[in-house]
């Protein structure tokens, strides 16, 4: 079973596409899956059934997985078995007509524009670190793009002259996001004076280089997030997604309309991107309710 994951895993980079973080949530759940089945004595594929399947999602229930894991796990399994017939090693899926947990979709917590703007102020402008730090916060809340998207950004697709910067996302999917004139000012200033003392003349494709010269890691830049947000005496558990939710509420609040907002973030389905215009209600709700005279 074991070789059967692998050859899935690389269908899914070489044919698919997917995302790295995609895949290594796919390989987890799948292994965790498989783990299972072997505890219970199942050794073939051919084996498996909806009671196997039902009796895995009871584990995880048991051990206190919330819905949304569990409905991400049952994903995989379910791609993991379509993938099993489309090669002929089944005939059968046994995952189908099997439904997913409900999943409860939460409205996700913003920032405000003041929290923001503490935040920004917080780098050391007299170190090229700072300046760096100064022109990666700029720069993910002016597009809202994934971390992963901005620690691996490659200089040559941001075009100050046209004010754009180009991102490939999920799925190697491309999207053209506006920069702004505050993140193209940073990005100018870390260029010119701090890209070149950080890389110390190493040659590295990522605009965002750290103090070795080479490509910024995710955990490194939300380290450096979460000390900027507590030096700004933030109470709220800050995380560069929050930062990309903000950015798409603070555009919604200000009469974006909802496509643009979606082909800016790259979320394949519109749904996704309309659970931010219940953020911005819910806001505007409180505006009203705390600034009328009769609220």
């Amino acid at each position: 079973m074991d070789q059967l994951l692998d050859q899935f895993l690389h269908y899914l980079i070489v044919e698919k596409g997917l995302s790295r973080n995609t895949i290594d949530a796919y390989s987890h759940g799948l292994t965790r899956f498989l783990r299972h089945l072997r505890e219970n004595g199942v050794q073939d594929i051919r084996e498996i059934g909806k009671f196997h399947i039902r009796g895995f999602l009871l584990a995880l229930r048991r051990k206190n997985l919330n819905a949304k894991s569990i409905a991400r796990d049952l994903v995989a399994i379910r791609t993991f078995f379509r993938f099993l017939i489309q090669e002929g090693i089944l005939e059968s899926n046994p995952v189908e007509n099997l439904e997913s947990p409900k999943v409860a979709r939460t409205l996700p917590e913003i920032l405000t524009l003041k929290e923001i703007e503490e935040i920004l102020e917080q780098p050391d402008l007299q170190t090229p670190l700072g300046i760096r730090d100064r022109a990666m916060l700029e720069v993910l809340y002016a597009t809202g793009m994934r971390v992963s998207e901005l620690t691996q950004l490659p200089t040559h697709q941001v075009n100050l002259e046209g004010g754009y910067v180009l991102v490939y996302g999920k799925g190697s999917k491309e999207r053209i996001i506006p920069l702004g004139s505050e993140a193209l000012k940073w990005v100018g200033v870390y260029l010119k004076t701090a890209r070149g003392s950080l890389s110390k003349g190493k040659e590295s494709p990522s605009l965002f280089v750290n103090r070795s010269g080479k490509g910024m890691s995710r955990q490194r830049f939300w380290k450096s997030l979460k000390d900027y947000a507590r030096r700004a005496g933030l109470r709220k558990r800050i995380t560069p997604h929050l930062l990309r939710h903000s950015f798409a509420s603070h555009l919604l609040e200000r009469g974006a309309d909802l496509r643009s907002v979606q082909m800016m973030l790259g979320h394949v389905d519109i749904s996704t991107t309309q659970i931010y215009t219940h953020v911005a209600g819910e806001r505007l709700k409180k505006i009203h309710k705390q600034y009328h005279p009769r609220g």
